[in-house]
């Protein structure tokens, strides 16, 4: 089946990073008045990034829960081959025998058909969508599993930021030392495996994460 490819995360949040930190440069050189300024100090400010396609990939998790969809649609598709198989032997039947029944009897076979080959369609169609709904929620799940994982990652870590890095969003370049993409999909198996997919791993941080 077709994986669907989505972001995760803000987009266009370095642009805003960008801009705030110009703000918060203009702040300090002229005024010095703290109680009207900012809340955090944007030179301090711990950022880092995953590969949102990698950890997903990567996600013992998704990888199931695919395979599972996967095998179900191998199984929709040998009934549905079934189905169509036994129809087409239908219609090669009536093709053999038309010419001995009466002009009533031949419409009526002809209008029976019409409605097994509406119904075989449609159920075909039904299929279908039930295996692109199941997609559909399970890369939702998927999301909502990281983020909320990736919450106790950042204050497991003392990160302000979390960004994701894909292609062609909003993240053209950010330095390696920032990637904590293996740090995470690691944390994310360790839960899933442990039984719970909401807390992260208690594993040990990755050297790799942002300000370290």
């Amino acid at each position: 089946m077709k994986n669907i490819s989505k972001a995760l995360g803000i987009l266009g949040m370095a642009a805003i990073l960008f801009t705030a930190c110009n703000q918060g440069n203009q702040g300090t050189s002229t005024s010095s008045d703290d109680s009207k300024g900012s809340t955090m100090d944007l030179s301090e400010v711990k950022i880092a990034y995953i590969n949102t396609d990698s950890v997903i990939n990567n996600y013992q998790f998704f990888k199931d829960k695919s395979d599972e969809i996967s095998e179900k649609g191998k199984r929709y598709e040998s009934e549905l081959a079934n189905r169509a198989k036994g129809f087409e032997q239908e219609v090669a039947n009536f093709q053999q025998s038309a010419q001995n029944m009466t002009p009533n009897q031949s419409r009526a076979k002809q209008e029976d058909l019409m409605k097994k080959e509406q119904n075989l369609m449609t159920y075909r169609n039904n299929l279908m969508q039930e295996l692109s709904a199941d997609e559909t929620n399970l890369y939702n799940e998927v999301y909502d599993k990281i983020q909320e994982f990736m919450k106790g990652y950042a204050e497991e870590n003392g990160l302000e930021m979390v960004l994701s890095y894909t292609r062609g969003g909003g993240v053209w370049y950010a330095h390696e030392a920032m990637d904590v993409t293996k740090d995470v999909t690691k944390g994310l198996n360790e839960a899933y495996k442990a039984g719970d997919t909401a807390a992260p791993a208690e594993a040990e941080k990755d050297s790799t994460a942002a300000g370290e």
